[in-house]
C-alpha cells in the first residue's frame, strides 16, 4: 500500500472501511481544496509555519473537514483533542478545558477539534469564548451549515473561516483511481456506470469510496464482468440529494430558482424547481414563492402571471402531488419566459418610502367628498372634475397633497404590456401639461 495513507496495523481486529484506509496523511494528497492546501494556500501557509490559529472549516460531507484538521494537528506542537458536538455536552467540555488549562500550566498547549460545531447550543458555544480568547485551546471548527447563521458572532470574531468545496469530478475520480490502486485492480463498471457512481457521490469523497467498496465487493466472483448503470443502480441504494428544508440548502435554491426566473430562463428554473421538489420541500411554499414572482419580476410587463399562478396554486391544492407538480412547472415556465419588469415592485416601494417621508399630509380639498353642508362651506369637493364628463374622460387635476407637488413613482418599461401602459401613461402626461 502506498505510504500515502495510513496503513493498517497487525493489531485491527476488523479491517478499516475503504474510506479511512484512504485517509490522507499528508496536505498534499488532501483533493479538491486546492484554495485552501495548495501553494500560498492560507491553511497550507499555517503548517509550512507551524502555527495554526482557531478557524471554522465549512463544507458539505465528504469534503475533507476532518481529515484537515488531523493533519494539521502533526503540524504544530499542540496536543490533539477531538469531539463531536452530537455526543458531547456542558459537562464533557468542561473537562476538556480543564485538561487543557493543566496541559497548558505544564508547557503544551491544544488543538481541540470539535466536529459538527454548529450542533452546541449558544451558551455551550460561549463556553468556548474564554479558552480560545487567552489560548488555553487551539480551536478547530467542523460544520456543514453556513457559520454565520449557525454560530455566535463572538465566537467568529475569534476563528478565520476557511470553506471546503464540495468534489468536483476530477477530485472524485482521483479518489477512485485511489481505490482501484489500493484494490489492485481497476472498478469493473461501464464508462456510463463510472460516471454515474461519481455523480451518485454529490460531491463527497467518503461516499464515492463506500459506493467504490460496495462494488469492488459485489464483484468478487466475476471481477471481469462490467457494470452497466442499471446493474450500479440496482446494487446501490441512491441517497437523497442534501437539502434541509430548514437550513441554508433551502436558501440556496429557492434564491437559484426565483433568479433562473428573473433571468429568463425556464429550463435552469425547472432544475432547481425539481432539486427542491426531490429535497422534499413542501410544493405550497413554491406556488407561494412564484406568485411572488409573478408581481415582483414580472408584474404588469405581463399581467396574465398572477392569473397562471393562482391558477396552478388552486390545481395543486386540488390534484396534490404528483398530478399537480405540472400545474406549478406550467407556471413555472410561464414566468421564465415572460417579459419582465419590476416597476410595480419599485413603484410601490417608492410609495411607501414618499408616505413614510410626508407623514400626514391632507389631500387636496377637491377630492375630499363634502357629504354634510359645514364641509361644503369650508370648500370640501369645491373645483373637482368630473374625469367621465372631460374630453378623453381626463381632467388632468392634481391629486397629491398640495404641500407635496406631483411624484413619479410608477416608470413602466418598454417590455410586454407596459410597453402600452407607457403610451397611455405619456399620452396622459401631455394632456396634464396642456390642461
Amino acid at each position: 500500500m502506498s505510504n500515502l495513507f495510513e496503513a493498517e496495523t497487525k493489531e485491527d481486529a476488523a479491517p478499516r472501511p475503504l474510506p479511512d484506509r484512504l485517509r490522507p496523511k499528508a496536505l498534499e494528497d488532501i483533493v479538491g481544496q486546492d484554495h485552501l492546501v495548495g501553494s500560498g494556500g492560507p491553511v497550507r501557509k499555517m503548517a509550512d509555519s507551524r502555527r495554526v490559529s482557531s478557524m471554522i472549516l465549512w463544507g458539505p460531507p465528504g469534503t475533507g473537514k476532518t481529515t484537515l484538521a488531523r493533519i494539521l494537528s502533526a503540524h504544530t506542537d499542540l496536543h490533539f483533542e477531538q469531539i463531536s458536538a452530537i455526543f458531547s455536552g456542558v459537562a464533557d467540555l468542561k473537562k476538556v478545558f480543564e485538561s487543557a488549562r493543566l496541559r497548558r500550566r505544564n508547557g503544551q498547549g491544544t488543538l481541540l477539534f470539535v466536529d459538527e460545531i454548529h450542533r452546541f447550543n449558544k451558551s455551550q458555544q460561549d463556553a468556548f469564548l474564554p479558552v480560545v480568547e487567552d489560548g488555553t485551546i487551539t480551536l478547530i471548527g467542523a460544520t456543514t451549515e453556513n457559520p454565520s447563521f449557525e454560530l455566535n458572532a463572538a465566537l467568529l470574531s475569534r476563528c478565520s473561516v476557511f470553506v471546503l468545496k464540495r468534489l468536483d469530478d476530477g477530485a472524485l475520480e482521483t479518489l477512485l483511481a485511489r481505490a482501484e490502486s489500493d484494490a489492485g485492480r481497476d472498478l469493473p463498471l461501464e464508462d456510463a456506470a463510472r460516471e454515474m457512481l461519481k455523480a451518485m457521490a454529490d460531491g463527497d469523497g467518503r461516499y464515492a469510496l463506500s459506493l467504490a467498496a460496495q462494488v469492488f465487493e459485489a464483484s468478487e466472483n466475476s471481477p471481469n464482468e462490467l457494470l452497466n448503470a442499471d446493474a450500479l443502480a440496482s446494487l446501490v441504494q441512491r441517497r437523497a440529494p442534501l437539502y434541509d428544508k430548514a437550513d441554508e440548502g433551502h436558501y440556496n435554491l429557492i434564491s437559484a430558482l426565483h433568479k433562473s426566473v428573473r433571468g429568463s430562463d425556464p429550463d435552469a428554473a425547472l432544475y432547481w424547481f425539481a432539486r427542491m421538489l426531490a429535497g422534499g420541500e413542501d410544493p405550497r411554499f413554491l406556488a407561494r414563492r412564484m406568485t411572488r414572482m409573478a408581481v415582483e419580476d414580472i408584474g404588469l410587463a405581463d399581467p396574465q402571471a398572477l392569473p397562471q399562478c393562482i391558477a396552478a396554486w388552486e390545481a395543486f391544492e386540488r390534484m396534490g402531488s404528483p398530478e399537480g407538480d405540472l400545474a406549478l412547472a406550467q407556471a413555472l415556465v410561464y414566468l421564465a419566459s415572460a417579459p419582465k419588469s419590476n416597476a410595480v415592485y419599485k413603484a410601490e416601494k417608492a410609495a411607501k418610502r414618499a408616505a413614510r417621508e410626508t407623514g400626514s399630509l391632507m389631500p387636496p380639498m377637491h377630492i375630499l367628498n363634502a357629504p354634510t353642508k359645514m364641509m361644503k362651506e369650508i370648500g370640501y369637493s369645491e373645483g373637482y372634475k368630473y374625469d367621465h364628463d372631460m374630453p378623453d374622460a381626463f381632467s388632468g387635476q392634481n391629486y397629491f397633497p398640495h404641500e407635496m407637488g406631483r411624484k413619479i413613482l410608477y416608470e413602466p418599461v418598454e417590455r410586454g404590456f407596459e410597453r402600452e401602459i407607457r403610451k397611455r401613461l405619456d399620452y396622459w402626461a401631455k394632456l396634464r401639461r396642456e390642461r
